[in-house]
């Protein structure tokens, strides 16, 4: 239930993103999926790029909550029903689909329906920008206990081999932290601004 070593989350690239020296650099703290979240990070990476000249601006998303089942991958989503705890606006998870704007001309920041509009709110266009999505131990944990309390666990998995089971389907690129919360002061401490 509780991490205690460094080797049960990816210790080498939270360590990383925490070295980060250019700056500035924000965490967002991430809870809802249904939140207008991937838009207020995509906002936030224009401004600070183009608005304030900061090309090397770093975005976090320290990712718990509902908006944490949007890191999983579909197979995870179909296999246990993830809709049941990410609501009826969530069938599937299209949050991590590839947009048709992200294969619009990038030289062109200005386009209201391009690879910088709302048009491309997707987890994947962000990666693609160099946004670092952290995903929560604990709220793996949860989900887990949750999918096992609704009769969603098909294969009558333990919490712990469910929790793992869990953990092996993040999406590609998702950085596994022991818990979301926790590391939120680690990386304030190493010179990130925090956004809600």
């Amino acid at each position: 239930m509780i991490l205690t070593s460094s080797d049960q989350w990816d210790h080498e690239a939270l360590s990383e993103v925490m070295a980060y020296k250019p700056t500035p650099k924000q965490v967002w703290d991430n809870t809802d999926i249904a939140s207008p979240w991937l838009n207020l990070m995509r906002n936030a990476l224009n401004t600070q790029i183009w608005s304030f000249k900061h090309p090397e601006f770093l975005a976090v998303s320290a990712t718990h909550g509902t908006a944490h089942l949007a890191l999983y991958d579909q197979a995870t989503w179909e296999k246990y029903q993830l809709t049941k705890l990410a609501g009826d606006k969530f069938k599937t998870n299209t949050l991590i689909e590839e947009k048709k704007a992200q294969s619009a001309d990038p030289a062109n920041y200005e386009d209201p329906a391009g690879a910088f509009s709302p048009e491309d709110n997707s987890i994947s266009a962000l990666m693609k920008r160099g946004v670092v999505f952290m995903s929560c131990h604990n709220a793996i944990w949860e989900h887990a206990a949750g999918l096992i309390k609704a009769d969603l666990n098909p294969d009558k998995l333990s919490h712990e081999a469910l929790a793992a089971e869990l953990t092996n389907h993040l999406i590609l690129g998702v950085v596994l932290t022991p818990g979301a919360v926790g590391t939120l002061p680690e990386l304030q401490q190493a010179g990130f601004y925090y956004a809600k």
